[in-house]
This record gives C-alpha cells, structure tokens and sequence, in this order.
C-alpha cells in the first residue's frame, strides 16, 4: 500500500443532478477496481459549513482515493471514472495528501497507511468518517449545529464541508486548516466540538467511526470548489 491519498471534487451544474445520481450508481465499482487504487468511496457532500441532512450540496461531488501506485493516482484524470465526472462538471478541484494519523475502520478496513516521518508544516485535512447508531442518530444531530456555529470563526480554516455515502447514517466531514496546530486548536480548545468528542465514548453515537489527518502535500484546480477561504491561506 502506498501513502498517497487524493481528494477529489467535482462541481456539477443544478440540471445534471440526476447524471451525478447515476455515475454515483455506477462508478463506484469502477472506481475501486480501477488500476492503482487500494481504496476508494465517492460521496455526496454538504453545502460549505453546513453538516447534517438536510445540508445537501447536490451541485458538488467528491471522492476520497488511497493509491498503492502514485503514478497511478496522476493518471487519474484519463480514467473512465475521471473522464465521466469531467464531461459534465463545471469545475473541479485535487487534493495530494500524504497520511499523518488514522485511527478508526471504514467500511471495516484500516484504508490510510501512515508513513515513518510524515511532513508536519504547511496546511493539513482532516477526514472523519462516522457510521451512525440507528437509535442514537437523532441525538447526534442534535449536537451538531453547535459545533458548526462555531467554525466559521475558527482561527485557520481554509475550507469545511460535509461528506457522505448515504443521505442518513453515514457521515462525515471534510476540514482544511492553515496548519496543524488550528486544528489542534479547534478540535480540543473551549469549544462545543471538544465537548462532542468527549461525550462520543459516553453516547455510544458511532457504530463505526474514523478520524485521519493528512498534510496537504498539492492543490490542483478550482479552489472555489471546496469553499476555499484565501483570506486565510499563507500558501
């Protein structure tokens, strides 16, 4: 397995919701069989710092690959799955990351290989990936506006939104931050996601769940497709 993972998003226009719902169908299979690709998910996502579901973003589409081959992983534009995608988007935007933690299954795999002496400067994603309790769902999402009240103020934020592989039940949300210690910041300061992770242990939420942080090693495309906040971008 090789440590390279790229995130991939797609902006699509407000008609071609139904050809977005159909390569959603029919690529998924095509994308994990694809030459070079270890693991792979295509997600829906949320509007920019909007989570839960009823934050759709219909007109944006993403991808989160592992490669075993980089080579592979530059080849991907040329795909099938890469082809189809970039004949009807409007724009579209590639994450390089190199893996710095994973902890947690996806799917049941451990999908992310850590490398020895991963690169801590510069910007940094963090992934997290959640399959919800049905009975304890309803709780969860009830503690999720507090947390999203507050990241818009947050010290570093380049980018957020949600992520998901259904429309219920399996969450997830993509961050971009300046560097590792805004998210640090973030993520165990005085604030109401530092109360949600601890109480996560005591309310059982997740029947499975994964948390992986990444240095961004590349940004190729359209940043605006990610909700990019340049303001805050010392790149």
């Amino acid at each position: 397995m090789n440590s390279l993972v790229t995130l991939h998003a797609w902006r699509v226009p407000r008609g071609a919701l139904p050809r977005a719902l159909w390569r959603m169908a029919l690529d998924r299979g095509r994308l994990r069989r694809t030459p070079g690709v270890s693991f792979a998910k295509l997600l829906g996502t949320g509007r920019d710092l909007h989570f839960g579901p009823t934050g759709a973003d219909p007109g944006r589409w993403a991808a989160v690959i592992a490669w075993d081959d980089a080579s592979a992983a530059e080849r991907f534009d040329d795909s099938p799955v890469g082809r189809a995608w970039a004949e009807f988007a409007t724009a579209r935007c590639r994450l390089a990351l190199r893996p710095v933690t994973s902890r947690g299954a996806w799917a049941g795999r451990s999908p992310f290989e850590v490398t020895d002496s991963p690169r801590t400067d510069g910007p940094v994603l963090a992934l997290t990936r959640a399959r919800l309790q049905p009975v304890r769902a309803a709780a969860f999402w009830r503690a999720i506006p507090d947390v999203a009240a507050t990241l818009p103020a947050a010290p570093g934020l380049l980018a957020a939104f949600g992520i998901g592989e259904a429309p219920l039940g399996w969450q997830g949300t993509v961050s971009v931050w300046r560097g590792s210690a805004d998210l640090v910041g973030f993520a165990y300061g005085p604030s109401a996601h530092r109360a949600v992770v601890a109480a996560t242990p005591l309310r059982r939420w997740y029947a499975e769940e994964l948390f992986a942080r990444f240095s961004v090693l590349d940004v190729d495309g359209d940043r605006g497709v990610l909700g990019w906040n340049g303001r805050d971008d010392r790149r």
